[in-house]
């Protein structure tokens, strides 16, 4: 039997290869300039491909924003998105008439199901400094049985996430947001409740680590047959296990094993995503994640009648006031302000 808890190495591109119960992670990391008034860049526009920037021009994109970086309202049906915000602000909209303002240490865990209309815009808040702008979006499958359930999203705040902050042998910190699932004696906030993750018998796990430089800390092992995957996303150089990895790597793990991570000269940055693989048929066209060819044409069938409730902001890109501080308006009415 191999002793090695790793399976395989290979460099992070983009998006970030998954393994199931995932289907999709990219992380952006934008360097935006100051802002203007209307909360997009203060510079010129001249030279990118407006609607469809991803040149990485200036360390900074526009993605698919036309006047303010970010996603314009898009559809999504069949799978949910976790987006972990590291540095910066997502204004959220939606069909269903909910909204919000998130920003660094918050999460936003939102179930598509049978089908919404959602932006996710990147506001330049700042117009007298830079807007760095630095996040995780993951997009977790729905079973068979939850494809058509209803659409819901769920805040989990920086001040409520739970953090597991160790020193090891050498007085070396490392600090692990527990953003699903659990670590040793720390259990995640709940997730949404129609999610893969919302049962413990999957073992879902979202986990950011940050080990600081020569710091050394293990990884728990979990039940055998649970998909694992390690992105080092920033930092010099780590070992993991007995193995040398160069930073920007992925590291697909056996999860019947512990796993020694140890830092070289500088911190280490670090996802991990795992979970018990659903083992059914997945059928992705854009936007849409479901198990058959026909449940794609039925997609976007529906989609084009009924734009899934229509869209009920008055612009496309829609953000709130410059001003306004981080809150959630959910389709019930209630709200959350932090």
């Amino acid at each position: 039997m191999d002793a090695s808890p790793i399976i395989k190495i290979k460099p992070l591109g983009f998006p970030w290869e998954t393994l199931d119960p995932f289907i999709f992670c990219v992380h952006h990391r934008d360097e935006f300039p100051i802002g203007n008034d209307a909360m997009g860049p203060a510079v010129s526009l001249a030279g990118r491909n407006i609607g469809q920037d991803f040149s990485g021009r200036d360390k900074w994109n526009m993605y698919h924003g036309q006047t303010m970086p970010g996603f314009p309202y898009h559809p999504h049906r069949g799978f949910e998105t976790v987006t972990a915000v590291k540095a910066g602000v997502v204004d959220h909209t939606d069909s269903l008439g909910a909204a919000g303002r998130f920003s660094a240490g918050d999460v936003q865990w939102m179930t598509a199901g049978k089908g919404v209309l959602h932006s996710e815009m990147f506001p330049l808040l700042h117009t007298d400094k830079p807007n760095p702008m630095e996040l995780f979006q993951i997009w977790l499958n729905l079973p068979k049985r939850s494809k058509f359930v209803q659409p819901h999203f769920k805040m989990l705040w920086k001040e409520h996430i739970p953090v597991l902050k160790e020193i090891d042998s050498n007085g070396r910190t490392i600090e692990v947001n527990v953003i699903a699932g659990d670590l040793k004696a720390i259990h995640a906030l709940a997730p949404t409740p129609d999610s893969w993750a919302a049962d413990s018998n999957n073992h879902v796990s979202i986990l950011t680590i940050k080990l600081d430089a020569q710091a050394i800390w293990t990884l728990p092992k979990t039940e055998a047959g649970v998909n694992r995957m390690l992105y080092f996303y920033k930092g010099g150089s780590m070992k993991v296990a007995s193995a040398d990895v160069a930073a920007y790597r992925a590291v697909q793990l056996k999860s019947e094993f512990d796993v020694t991570l140890a830092a070289g000269d500088e911190a280490c940055y670090l996802l991990l995503l795992q979970g018990k693989p659903m083992n059914e048929p997945v059928v992705q066209h854009g936007p849409f994640v479901m198990n058959t060819e026909a449940e794609i044409r039925e997609a976007f069938a529906e989609y084009q009648k009924t734009q899934f409730g229509g869209w009920p902001w008055p612009n496309h890109e829609q953000a709130h006031a410059r001003e306004r501080g981080r809150f959630a308006l959910h389709a019930d009415g209630r709200e959350e302000n932090m």
